[in-house]
């Protein structure tokens, strides 16, 4: 009876890391007709994949994974059928099946899974804020980070008061730090609310009310300017016809 076994059920690594996915089988003496293959099924996908095939002392690595897998020696005696990747990068992340066939000797557990997750750190966060910067306004600190694997959790601190480092909750002016943090890692960005940026927001909302008024009057004048001409025009047509 065969018995296909690991001692992997769940295996956490950090990108860029090797996977070393554990197989290892018993079956009868007879190895001639022994097959074994890996699938991988991507965590966002149903469909599984072939990785690797090998029969009658023949391996074959899917092109994608070319240069990444290494195979296992001899499993026709060693009774492994462990392989490895390299580069482990996020997308890798899934769940991997070793299954194994050796006619015939078709009874038994034949497969084994393993759920492979790639850890990453937060990508460095992007800090802005929103909203008009003064008294008694409403103003949304916004911070996000492109990467990060389990997904970031998110705090908000004002890094220049107490030593405490209190949560940010009520405006006021001063620095802000963003911290993005996982399992792996963590990343900070800040912004800073000063009565300057209040400052600037007005004299930019002056400038632009008046540039508004001043694209009015040019209209406006643009307009007269116009019906001045087409009655001028109109008025001097019928002279010149009784001159002819």
């Amino acid at each position: 009876m065969i018995s296909v076994s690991t001692s992997q059920k769940y295996l956490n690594l950090t990108i860029g890391e090797t996977a070393q996915l554990q197989c290892s089988f018993s079956t009868i003496p007879d190895t001639s007709g022994l097959t074994f293959q890996w699938d991988f099924v991507e965590r966002t996908s149903l469909h599984p994949q072939q990785l690797y095939y090998y029969q009658s002392g023949e391996d074959v690595v899917t092109k994608l994974y070319e240069g990444r897998l290494q195979v296992p020696k001899d499993p026709t005696q060693s009774r492994n059928a462990s392989i490895s990747i390299t580069d482990m990068q996020v997308s890798d992340s899934g769940v991997y099946t070793c299954e194994v066939h050796n006619f015939p000797d078709v009874d038994g557990r034949s497969e084994v899974n393993i759920i492979v997750n790639v850890l990453e750190a937060p990508s460095t966060p992007f800090c802005a804020v929103h909203g008009d910067i003064e008294a008694g306004h409403l103003v949304t600190l916004t911070c996000h980070s492109e990467r990060g694997n389990p997904p970031p959790t998110y705090s908000w601190v004002r890094p220049d008061q107490a030593k405490a480092r209190r949560p940010a909750i009520e405006f006021q002016f001063g620095e802000y730090q963003c911290t993005v943090s996982n399992v792996v890692g963590s990343a900070t960005c800040m912004v800073e609310l000063s009565a300057e940026m209040e400052a600037g927001i007005i004299a930019a909302a002056v400038i632009g009310a008046l540039l508004g008024c001043l694209l009015i009057v040019l209209i406006v004048w643009f307009i007269v300017h116009r019906v001045k001409k087409h009655r001028y025009a109109a008025v001097k047509a019928p002279v010149a016809m009784e001159t002819q």
